[in-house]
C-alpha cells in the first residue's frame, strides 16, 4: 500500500475573474490563500440567467465585488454553503444583502465544533451560522435550468454537504475531496469514521468530475477517492506500527510520522492522528490510558485484536 497521493498543485488562478470550469459552471477564486485553503476558496456560479452561488467564501469586499461583476444582469436564486467553516460561509450574508438569494446549508448540528490547533479553532468555524433553509441528504435544489442533489458527507465537518449537478455527473465536493492535498480531519470537528463512510458513498457513484472548494477540478473522481481511502488505511497501519514499537503518545507519533512539517501544521497532524486513534478505539483495536486530555494521553494496542 502506498502513502503517496498524486496531488495537483499546478493550478492557474486569476483572482477576481470568473472562469468556466465545466459547462454552465463558473469559478471565482477568493484571495485567501493559506496552509489550509491552498490558493483560496473556490466560489462556483451554477447556471445562467438565474444562478446558484456555491460557497461565497470569506467576508471579503473585493471577492464579493468580483462575484457581483460576474453576475451583472443575472439573478441569484440560492447561496449554497457546503459547511460552516469561515472560509466558506462568512461571505454569505453580505452577498445575499447585495445580490439576493436564499442561503441554504445543513444548519447547526447540536454537537461540539472547532478543534484545538492554530487556524482550526473558533476562528475557523462559525458555530452560530444558521441558513435560511436547512437541507438534508437526498433533497434536490432546483432553479432556472439546473438541479442540484444534496449529499450529506460528514467527516471533515459534521455539517458538510456536497452538491451533485443533476444529469451532468459533476459534484461540488467542498472540502470533502480535494486534488491538492488530503482533507483535514480534526476532532471534535472532524470524525474519521464519518469521513471514511462518506468516501465509501462517493465510491458507489459514477461521477466524471469533482469541483472542490480549493484547488483545481478532479477529472478522475473514483481514482482519487480510492487513493484517499488507501492513504487513510496506510496511515492507520503506520500508527499501529508506532504503538507496536512503544511509541505511545501523539506528540511522539507525530514526530515519527511527520518530522519535517512546520510547527503549525504539526498541530493539525496531531489532531489527524487523534482522529485515527479515536476510530481505532471505537473498533477496539486500541485503548487510551492516563491523561483526560486525549492529546496528552498514552495509547496501547489491545491484546484482543491483532491488526486492523
Amino acid at each position: 500500500m502506498s502513502a503517496e497521493l498524486a496531488f495537483n498543485r499546478s493550478v492557474d488562478v486569476d483572482y477576481g475573474v470568473a472562469q468556466e470550469v465545466a459547462p454552465g459552471v463558473r469559478r471565482i477564486v477568493a484571495g485567501n490563500p493559506g496552509p489550509y485553503t491552498f490558493l483560496g476558496t473556490n466560489t462556483y456560479i451554477v447556471g445562467q440567467g438565474t444562478v446558484a452561488v456555491i460557497d461565497p467564501g470569506p467576508l471579503c469586499e473585493k471577492h464579493r465585488a468580483a462575484i457581483a461583476r460576474a453576475l451583472a444582469g443575472e439573478s441569484v436564486s440560492h447561496v449554497l454553503v457546503t459547511h460552516s467553516h469561515r472560509d466558506h460561509c462568512d461571505g454569505a450574508r453580505a452577498l445575499q444583502e447585495q445580490l439576493g438569494g436564499e442561503i441554504v446549508a445543513f444548519g447547526p448540528t447540536g454537537g461540539p465544533r472547532g478543534a484545538g490547533a492554530p487556524g482550526l479553532g473558533d476562528a475557523f468555524v462559525d458555530p452560530h451560522f444558521v441558513p435560511d433553509r436547512k437541507v438534508v441528504d437526498g433533497e434536490t435544489i432546483r432553479a432556472g435550468g439546473f438541479a442540484l442533489d444534496v449529499l450529506h458527507m460528514p467527516g471533515h465537518a459534521p455539517d458538510h454537504l456536497c452538491f451533485a449537478l443533476v444529469g451532468k455527473r459533476t459534484v461540488f465536493t467542498g472540502d470533502h475531496v480535494m486534488g491538492w492535498n488530503t482533507t483535514v480531519i480534526a476532532p471534535p470537528e472532524g470524525n474519521m469514521a464519518d469521513f471514511l463512510a462518506s468516501l465509501d458513498r462517493l465510491m458507489q457513484r459514477h461521477d466524471k468530475v469533482f469541483l472542490p472548494a480549493h484547488g483545481g477540478r478532479i477529472q478522475t473522481p473514483q481514482r482519487v477517492v480510492r487513493a484517499y481511502i488507501m492513504h487513510r488505511q496506510w496511515r492507520e497501519q503506520t500508527i499501529l506500527a508506532c504503538l507496536g514499537e512503544g511509541i505511545r503518545t501523539i506528540p511522539r507519533i507525530v514526530e515519527k510520522l511527520y518530522g519535517g512539517l512546520d510547527t503549525e501544521l504539526k498541530e493539525a497532524a496531531a489532531l489527524s492522528v487523534l482522529a485515527h486513534l479515536d476510530h481505532l478505539i471505537d473498533r477496539e483495536f486500541v485503548a487510551r490510558e492516563g491523561d483526560l486530555n486525549p492529546l496528552g494521553a498514552s495509547y496501547v494496542r489491545t491484546s484482543s485484536k491483532a491488526s486492523a
